[in-house]
């Protein structure tokens, strides 16, 4: 076939190549039609997300308040540092980087640098930065004129008080969720919504040279008023710690102030406690557990010692309650009507129930007594017979009652419930048992509510711990009032058991709680711990209630296994504790004492303002007030007292008046007291010219031992210091 001439394959090529080129056109046009018409939104959605940044803005967490509107936990600004690794051009910019935020930050420069090697646009260097350190990144960013160092804002929790409530309050993790406590618990009211900033960044996390912002503002927390009073829970917390040191308590102390009628929780406090601030930190003592372990069990074992530590053991330890529980069999048995304070009992010194004998506490017992005499010697026979005459079905129905067979529902994270037996389990040994304070374990928390029945005209209300929901400006979102579960008994036995309860201080084994001024009532407990492989091991304890003509006011305290050098009953080591708070907590909250003329005759009055006067003048006004006095020094006017103005002194102690030149000397060694007598401590104080104010129920028994003073033996004081003493009935021993 012959061939086709060039010149015509020259003219068809033009041809050719326009039908090739305008193919190539039109599949390239129909590309793009298909990429920015057809498949346009999925495109640009794309490009979208790769090209916009978001940076969340944290909401402040709500404020958690006392009921008085004092500060218990707040958050404040910090910052979160981080840096854009991309647009590290060089190893040197990178070196050079790393050390200047290290001489900052104080974090390692290997550390900082590793990160700042990273293939990403975001890398967090360091949280919580506080302000003082971000206004010396900031400055040291705009003077090296660096981009890829930056600050977002964030937020840190902070508790003023330190350690005060700890377990209530609770305390936040790193990633700002409330891990126990009321930060648990309502971390959903405190968290608020976080906002948001989404802008335009290229590869590098650098800004787009075209704007595009879009801001949407966070809405902070609600804040939360607890029912929790801070200088009632300063009083429980320093009684507490008193008490775990003084009577060597291995496990831990715990307290509940409730008020009876509402249910609100004023003080709660376990010993001993953490800091919230820095809530990982072991105690020394906790540390010294840690040594010679590793691996998986040093892990285990700080896990389980941090757990105990932040445990609120008011509300998730169940325990034996000893004879506290004797006021609930007792309101059952008056409300049924099978006993009266009237009628009498025999105690020989044990009672047998089946094939199990329980002996009484008292070697021999009590022999004849009435209910109400049972009750104040917290006889074990009286109360065994009244289990019976209850049965078992209605000490059940009692026990459901006054709500200890449920959680009381707290607004608490961790309640655990009681480990009781069931009415069909309650068999006559069990009953015998249960009917007296043991068995059955019950929280502190379901204690104290069963109390507050007991003792407010019979009404079973819920305990709570937050009192109103606020926004920003205070504004009052939600209340949380008095719920009321049930009526559970009679207005008239709850005031019988109020009398009883009184009586049980006044001339029972709860004495040692006797407040002068004030109308307590109480019950001593101490139980065995039956799941102890120790008998000796126990749980003192003791509940009171004021006033008793009036109530307002529980109080529960409790120790785990302490070991007391003078006695482990809690009518001896727990009582006064309980005392002590009352007397500390009632003229606060504004309960007006009513003083018998005995306890009137020994009231501590003010040291009268005599600086300035003439010596003559004080003497005279001294001696009006039934003081006594001794001059110091040359001079005719009194230039300086001892005691102060204002302080209080005993009647018939004698004030120091110091003249002319005469300075106070701080010269006097304080002696040690614990252990003596009345007339002990009082010969002690007056041969070294001291002042003692004495406190305690029945002073002038010799049962009656000093425990505590206010300063330390072997203080260095001035002459005419008062130095008041507090004693209690070391006598008693009753389970």
């Amino acid at each position: 076939m012959p061939k086709k001439p060039r010149h015509i394959l020259r003219r068809k090529l033009p041809a050719l190549l326009t039908v090739v080129l305008g193919a190539a056109f039109i599949a390239l046009v129909a590309r793009l039609f298909y990429i920015q018409i057809v498949t346009g939104g999925f495109y640009t959605a794309k490009a979208v997300g790769q090209q916009l940044s978001e940076t969340t803005i944290p909401a402040t967490r709500g404020t958690i308040f006392d009921r008085n509107m004092k500060t218990l936990a707040r958050s404040a600004a910090v910052w979160t540092l981080y840096v854009t690794p991309l647009h590290i051009t060089d190893d040197a910019k990178r070196d050079e980087l790393a050390t200047g935020l290290a001489a900052i930050t104080g974090i390692d420069r290997a550390t900082l640098e590793s990160k700042m090697q990273k293939k990403s646009s975001y890398v967090v260097l360091q949280r919580k930065v506080e302000k003082a350190e971000a206004d010396k990144i900031k400055k040291y960013v705009s003077a090296n004129k660096v981009t890829c160092i930056g600050l977002d804002s964030d937020s840190k929790r902070y508790y003023p008080f330190g350690n005060f409530a700890a377990q209530v309050i609770g305390f936040m993790g790193t990633d700002s969720q409330g891990l126990s406590g009321v930060e648990t618990e309502y971390n959903s009211v405190l968290t608020g919504v976080s906002g948001r900033v989404i802008s335009a960044k290229n590869a590098q996390g650098e800004d787009m040279p075209f704007k595009y912002d879009d801001y949407v503002a966070p809405h902070d927390g609600t804040n939360l008023v607890l029912t929790l009073d801070e200088v009632v829970q300063h009083y429980l917390e320093t009684n507490l710690k008193q008490a775990i040191t003084e009577n060597k308590v291995t496990s831990k102390v715990t307290g509940i102030v409730m008020n009876v009628n509402t249910g609100e929780i004023l003080a709660m406090a376990t010993e001993p406690d953490f800091d919230p601030n820095n809530p990982f930190q072991l105690s020394a003592a906790d540390l010294a557990k840690l040594k010679g372990l590793t691996g998986s069990a040093l892990t285990t074992k700080e896990n389980d010692l941090l757990q105990a530590m932040w445990r609120n053991k008011a509300i998730s330890d169940p325990y034996e309650p000893g004879s506290v529980f004797k006021i609930i069999t007792a309101a059952a048995g008056l409300e049924e009507g099978v006993v009266k304070e009237t009628d009498t009992f025999y105690d020989p010194g044990s009672v047998k129930v089946a094939d199990t004998t329980f002996p009484c506490w008292k070697a021999g017992g009590h022999g004849k007594q009435t209910f109400l005499q049972g009750f104040e010697n917290s006889c074990n026979v009286v109360f065994i017979e009244l289990g019976q005459r209850l049965g078992a079905m209605n000490f059940f129905k009692y026990f459901m009652g006054f709500g200890l067979n449920d959680k009381t529902d707290i607004d608490l994270p961790g309640e655990a419930n009681s480990i009781a037996y069931a009415e069909k389990d309650l068999g006559p040994v069990q009953l015998a048992s249960c009917s007296f304070g043991q068995s059955n374990k019950l929280t502190a928390i379901q204690i104290i509510t069963a109390v507050a029945a007991a003792a407010n005209g019979g009404y079973l209300v819920q305990p709570h711990v937050v009192k109103e929901e606020t926004d920003s400006s205070g504004n009052v979102i939600k209340t949380f009032g008095t719920t009321v579960k049930r009526q559970v008994i009679s207005a008239a036995t709850s005031a019988e058991i109020d009398r009883m309860l009184e009586m049980e201080v006044e001339q029972g084994t709860g004495k040692n709680a006797y407040v002068a001024g004030y109308r307590v009532g109480g019950k001593t407990g101490t139980s065995q711990k039956l799941d102890s492989n120790d008998p000796n091991e126990c749980v003192a304890s003791f509940v009171g209630v004021a006033p008793c003509d009036d109530p307002q006011i529980a109080v529960l305290f409790l120790m785990d296994d302490p070991h007391s050098s003078v006695s482990n009953f809690g009518g001896v080591i727990a009582a006064p504790v309980v005392g002590n708070i009352m007397a500390e907590i009632l003229p606060y909250l504004g309960v007006v004492p009513k003083y018998t003329a005995d306890e009137l005759s020994k009231l501590n009055i003010k040291a009268p303002d005599l600086v300035g006067r003439k010596v003559t003048d004080a003497v005279s006004l001294l001696s009006q007030q039934g003081l006594q006095s001794t001059k110091v020094g040359n001079g005719d006017t009194v230039t300086s007292q001892v005691p102060t103005a204002g302080n209080p002194i005993p009647k018939n102690g004698k004030i120091i008046l110091y003249t002319g030149n005469a300075q106070v000397q701080s010269n006097i060694k304080v002696p040690d007291l614990t252990g003596k007598t009345l007339a002990q401590a009082q010969k002690a104080l007056n041969s070294l010219g001291l002042n003692g104010s004495y406190v305690g129920e029945d002073l002038s028994s010799s049962d009656v031992k000093a425990y505590t003073q206010d300063t330390k033996a072997g203080s260095m004081v001035a002459p005419g210091t008062v130095i008041t003493v507090k004693f209690r009935n070391e006598a008693i021993k009753v389970q």
